[in-house]
């Protein structure tokens, strides 16, 4: 009986977030960047792959505290103050995502005459064959956005890396056989668009916690194995994080805390 009880009020805990009361602390007010640093002084972190890249996490009001020397852009590639949610794409599913995290735990570590860029390129449900493809998927053609996001990038500040989370989408018996060898081919192009053959990329393991656990945990294990032979490509641990009820996205905290890890783990390989 208690646990039935329990399991009624989540149920009605979820069914309580609407799409109204999830974006209940979205950001009411843009802020357009008042200045922006020589490029010199600017590094552009991109941000690829599919949803738990692109954000299903609650936004707290926390989230949206803008801070001056932390970049992002909006729908019309225009330079503004960020706040999360960073990804635009998808306004129907879009929430907190890990790239003010990532952002503010740089910060202490960098010079600090520095300015952070986040660029969001991130669509959910997109799988490595559809980004090599150059498909369109939910509006967006995923790599030619990648293509005119770098372009934009290099116009402001110098490109530093990449922190791209996927996984989800390819974790079948279709696509698991040879998801190191797209992952390799996908960044290569994106290594050869942004022209840096050492371009630090590093990825997200996807979660632990789901009900196909099997197949993901096959993913993360071409993860490993292909970071084991790209010496500028490495990944973080998410094993111990949280989904958020629906044992596909991870939680607010959960993205915070991938932040934190993309930060200390490219400050490492920044070395």
């Amino acid at each position: 009986m208690k646990k039935t009880f329990t399991l009624l009020l989540f149920i009605l805990s979820i069914n309580c977030f609407s799409q109204e009361n999830w974006k209940l602390n979205f950001p009411k007010l843009e802020e357009k960047a008042s200045e922006i640093p020589n490029k010199s002084k600017v590094w552009v972190f991109i941000m690829a792959g599919q949803s738990n890249m692109a954000g299903r996490g609650f936004v707290e009001p926390h989230d949206t505290l803008s801070h001056e020397r932390i970049l992002s852009i909006n729908s019309k590639s225009e330079i503004i103050l960020a706040k999360e949610p960073l990804h635009w794409y998808e306004p129907n599913l879009t929430g907190l995502d890990c790239g003010m995290s990532f952002a503010k735990n740089l910060l202490p570590n960098i010079p600090k005459d520095v300015t952070v860029l986040m660029i969001p390129v991130a669509i959910g449900g997109s799988s490595t064959s559809q980004w090599l493809g150059d498909s369109t998927y939910r509006g967006v053609q995923l790599l030619t956005n990648f293509k005119e996001k770098v372009a934009l990038a290099k116009n402001y500040g110098n490109i530093k890396g990449i922190i791209w989370h996927q996984g989800e989408s390819d974790a079948n018996a279709k696509y698991l056989p040879d998801y190191g060898s797209r992952i390799e081919n996908l960044f290569k192009q994106f290594r050869k668009e942004i022209g840096n053959k050492k371009l630090p990329i590093i990825m997200g393991e996807i979660g632990g916690y789901s009900k196909s656990n099997e197949n993901w945990q096959k993913i993360n294990s071409k993860i490993h194995t292909y970071t084991a032979t790209d010496k500028y490509t490495d990944f973080i641990n998410t094993q111990d994080l949280k989904h958020k009820g629906d044992f596909v996205h991870f939680n607010a905290e959960g993205q915070r805390e991938i932040g934190k890890r993309f930060a200390e783990k490219y400050l490492m390989m920044a070395q």
